[in-house]
C-alpha cells in the first residue's frame, strides 16, 4: 500500500501562514474535543505545560485563564511565523508565564527529561506522517514527569452515519489536495501509542457539527 502523502514542513508553514487567525473558525467542531480534554487532563494540578502546534494560542489562553494554577508556566511551539506572532499577542497579558517559540519542524526540544506536567497536541498528529507522529510521542514521553499526562485531540474516523460521511469526504479531499484541509486527515491516534510506554486514561470520540474528533489522555507507563 502506498503511504499517504503528508505536507512537507515548508508546505505546512506556507499553509498556516496563509490561514493565520482564520484557524479560530474551526472552533465550531473542535469545542467538544477541547471540553473533554480539559476535563480529563486535570490541568488544575499542572504547574508546567508544553504545547506543540499551538496555532493561534486559543487553547493556551483557555488553560491559563481558567484551568491551570495561577503560577503555572506554559511553553508553546509552532512552525508558522504567523501563528507564533498571533499566539504571542494573544498570550501577552500572561507575561513571563507564557512563552511561544517558533520551530523548524523538528520534533525534539531543548528541555531536560521530566520537565513538564502536561504535553499537549491538538490537531497535530493528524497533520504529521506516522513516523513523525511516533517521534513526537517518544519526545513527549521523555519530557513528561512520571505522573504527567499526554493530552491529545485530533480528527478521526466517524462511526455513525453523518460523522462517517464527513470523515470519508475529508479523506477524499486530503488525498486529492491536502492543503485544502490544512494537511490534516482522519487518524486513529491510539494506534500510534506504544502500549509498553503509555497507560491510556481517557480515550473517546466526540462529534462537533458532524466532524468526529478523537480525545486521548495517557500517562507514562
Amino acid at each position: 500500500m502506498t503511504a499517504r502523502r503528508t505536507l512537507s514542513y515548508s508546505e505546512v508553514e506556507a499553509v498556516y501562514d496563509r490561514i493565520g487567525a482564520w484557524q479560530d473558525t474551526q472552533a465550531f467542531y473542535e469545542a467538544p474535543a477541547f471540553d473533554l480534554l480539559v476535563s480529563r487532563g486535570h490541568f488544575e494540578t499542572a504547574r508546567s505545560v508544553m504545547e506543540v502546534g499551538c496555532g493561534t494560542g486559543r487553547f493556551a489562553e483557555r488553560l491559563l485563564s481558567t484551568h491551570c494554577p495561577s503560577a503555572a508556566r506554559y511553553v508553546g511551539h509552532d512552525l508558522s511565523e504567523t501563528m507564533v506572532r498571533i499566539a504571542r499577542t494573544r498570550l501577552a497579558s500572561f507575561e513571563t508565564r507564557a512563552t511561544v517559540r517558533r520551530t523548524d519542524g523538528r520534533l525534539s526540544f531543548d528541555a531536560p527529561h521530566g520537565r513538564y506536567d502536561r504535553v499537549v497536541a491538538t490537531y497535530l498528529l493528524d497533520l504529521l506522517s506516522r513516523d513523525d507522529a511516533r517521534t513526537f510521542l517518544g519526545e513527549a514521553h521523555r519530557l513528561l514527569r512520571d505522573d504527567g499526562r499526554l493530552c491529545l485531540a485530533g480528527l478521526t474516523r466517524g462511526r455513525s452515519l453523518l460523522p462517517w460521511c464527513v470523515s470519508r469526504l475529508w479523506n477524499a479531499l486530503h488525498r486529492s489536495r491536502p492543503e485544502w484541509v490544512g494537511g490534516c486527515r482522519p487518524l486513529r491516534q491510539r494506534t500510534l501509542l506504544d502500549e509498553a510506554r503509555w497507560a491510556v486514561q481517557t480515550h473517546a470520540t466526540v462529534t462537533g457539527w458532524g466532524v468526529p474528533s478523537e480525545v486521548l489522555v495517557a500517562t507514562p507507563a
